[in-house]
């Protein structure tokens, strides 16, 4: 059953073709899910426009019936962002899928509803590189990317998704199309307005194109795996690490020994690197363009002197690509391994990379005062200050009883991070899941900004309603 008016579903079904629409149980239910099942959806219908004409008329029409329209792109996101309620429509890109690369300016244009990992492919054949890289990155969409302004395991050397960006293309909650897609590195025309939609969650309009930056292919990598003591020798190798590597880091990642063992407890194929355990350990990579650089050598030497001097207590460098992927195996399979061991408690926060150590020491602790034996499960990109401070139920504690305590372990950490000058969104967003924490934290004079630019591109408040910020 809907509440949707049945004009208006006749109507979108007329633009859209048998192709463009779906409201079967079974393509619904997968839409309706949330990747963490902290929510559930309720949409009845769900769009798959094939243009960006299609995505105007859809909105104009939904806009004009009053009828709010949800984007959603893989359906990968961690804060329950792509939401639909009952009243509600979802509007999913997948069919609009094109890729076109500029060897010359070096840049993509790209249909919204293209997989990450088919601009990375795409990308590769013309000896280039999308350096965005994230665990869902074979089913997470480019729109949802920008949406979220997407992180992932190579911030430190290329930036976020909004770093990455050049042009976009968006369809407004009236139908309007805003025609921004532009390849140019320098445009001073007023208002950078691709800004206020790369990070907004669809809630300002829909992202239907847009003009992305490439880089020249890698054609050296070394990676390495390395024992330390605590998070301070981490980031004192870090530092080691950019000053002695000419800054060719392209990831520096903190894994806790906690995080580290689920691993290797629950995953097939997942063998430790190192012999001796540790509490910490970093996993670091160098890559390079430059076809006559040497990076193992690099790396070794590097790592060498890091352990003549106690910053390193152990290390392996791979030495194949198989190798290679391995010790990424375990770095990626973490958020699996802790649903494996069982309830957990999440942290998507950034702090000052100077104020990790604080971060971790103050925030297990608090943790332990709060749940007495909680296991802390921290670990991320060290290099730009993004941990996932991540928390496994006690043992002998139930999974209900341990995730009734979400709200009391957020506030506790959130706490600490704006303390330290931190964010308590890092790379997933706000969606619903963090709607509370973001009134509660944010300037009121920011607060005060995201409802009038809220209310002044979607005064009706039509696209993806009560998302980032409460509902007026």
């Amino acid at each position: 059953m809907t509440t949707l008016p049945a004009d208006l579903i006749a109507r979108l079904q007329e633009v859209l073709g048998p192709k463009g629409w779906s409201m079967a149980d079974d393509v619904l239910a997968r839409h309706n899910a949330e990747a963490r099942h902290k929510f559930s959806g309720a949409a009845s219908l769900i769009l798959f426009p094939a243009s960006t004409d299609e995505v105007a008329r859809c909105a104009a029409l939904c806009h004009q019936a009053g009828v709010a329209l949800v984007p959603q792109g893989g359906n990968t996101g961690r804060c329950g962002g792509a939401v639909a309620g009952e009243n509600a429509i979802l509007i999913n890109l997948a069919r609009m899928n094109a890729v076109i690369i500029d060897d010359l300016d070096f840049s993509a244009t790209v249909e919204a509803g293209c997989l990450l990992q088919n601009l990375q492919d795409a990308a590769v054949r013309h000896d280039l590189l999308f350096p965005l890289a994230l665990g869902a990155q074979g089913s997470c969409q480019i729109g949802g990317n920008l949406a979220t302004n997407a992180g992932g395991l190579n911030v430190i050397r290329y930036g976020t998704m909004r770093d990455l960006v050049l042009g976009l293309e968006v369809v407004l909650a009236d139908g309007t199309i805003w025609n921004g897609l532009s390849k140019l590195r320098k445009d001073n025309t007023g208002y950078d307005l691709r800004h206020l939609f790369v990070g907004a969650e669809g809630t300002l309009g829909i992202i239907t194109r847009a003009t992305l930056k490439l880089f020249p292919r890698p054609r050296h990598i070394a990676t390495a795996w390395c024992a330390v003591n605590d998070p301070q020798a981490a980031l004192d190798l870090l530092a080691r690490a950019r000053r002695d590597s000419g800054d060719t880091i392209a990831a520096f990642e903190l894994i806790s020994r906690f995080a580290h063992d689920l691993c290797i407890a629950h995953l097939p194929g997942c063998t430790a690197p190192l012999a001796q355990t540790s509490d910490w350990y970093v996993m670091i990579e160098l890559s390079s363009s430059r076809p006559v650089d040497d990076l193992t050598a690099l790396l070794e030497t590097l790592l060498n002197d890091a352990m003549t001097d106690g910053t390193v207590q152990d290390a392996v460098l791979a030495q194949s690509e198989t190798q290679r992927a391995h010790l990424w195996a375990i770095r990626e399979g973490i958020p699996v391994a802790q649903t494996l061991e069982g309830g957990s408690i999440k942290h998507d926060v950034s702090v000052p990379v100077s104020a990790i150590p604080a971060l971790i020491e103050r925030g297990i602790a608090a943790a332990h005062m709060l749940i007495p034996g909680i296991r802390p499960c921290p670990f991320g990109h060290v290099g730009d200050g993004n941990i996932h401070f991540n928390f496994s139920q006690p043992p002998g504690m139930t999974k209900p009883d341990f995730l009734a305590r979400w709200d009391d372990l957020n506030r506790a950490i959130h706490d600490i991070v704006v303390d330290l000058g931190g964010s308590i969104s890092a790379e997933h967003g706000i969606g619903l899941l963090k709607v509370d924490e973001l009134a509660h934290y944010a300037d009121p004079a920011k607060l005060k900004l995201l409802h009038a630019i809220k209310a002044a591109i979607d005064p009706e408040n039509r696209m993806n309603p009560g998302k980032i910020i409460r509902n007026p």
